[in-house]
């Protein structure tokens, strides 16, 4: 399913529901960051993604990490909660989603790097090449707040 985000576009749709999703903000020894290309928008992302039923919010992290890069990881901390009325999504199935994702610090396990039905991309990237990437202002800010000395999550007020 195709999405489109909008993000302080004035004709963008009215969301019409809340879904809570995760991110993760994965890094390996040398400090770079897991990055995927997504394969419902094209751009690139935090793996992440939204929880099921049933599903612990630590395990939702787990799960979407896994599924969009085959790596294994362990939720460590909230980096923040981002909840931007002013993103919305939009879904070619005609669900419209206001935005609503906790992005999570995660410690690299183990696991071989794949790409599947929501990854095209899977690459460790280096902070100096985030820059030359297309990337939703939304993920943006959750990159940099992961990178930086921040002494508990953020969210919006």
């Amino acid at each position: 399913m195709a999405r489109t985000d909008h993000y302080n576009d004035p004709d963008a749709p009215e969301a019409t529901s809340i879904v809570v999703a995760v991110t993760a903000f994965v890094q390996d020894e040398q400090g770079q960051l897991l990055m995927i290309r997504r394969t419902d928008n094209g751009l690139y992302s935090i793996p992440g993604g939204a929880q099921d039923v049933g599903e612990t919010i630590g395990r939702t992290v787990v799960r979407e990490v896994e599924e969009e890069t085959g790596l294994d990881v362990e939720p460590t901390g909230v980096i923040g909660v981002y909840s931007d009325p002013a993103h919305v999504i939009a879904y070619t199935d005609g669900e419209v989603r206001q935005e609503f994702s906790i992005c999570f610090r995660a410690r690299l396990l183990g696991g071989e790097l794949r790409t599947s039905d929501e990854s095209s991309e899977v690459h460790w990237v280096t902070r100096d090449d985030l820059a030359a990437l297309t990337i939703h202002p939304s993920i943006r800010l959750r990159i940099e707040h992961g990178f930086s000395a921040r002494t508990g999550p953020y969210f919006a007020t």
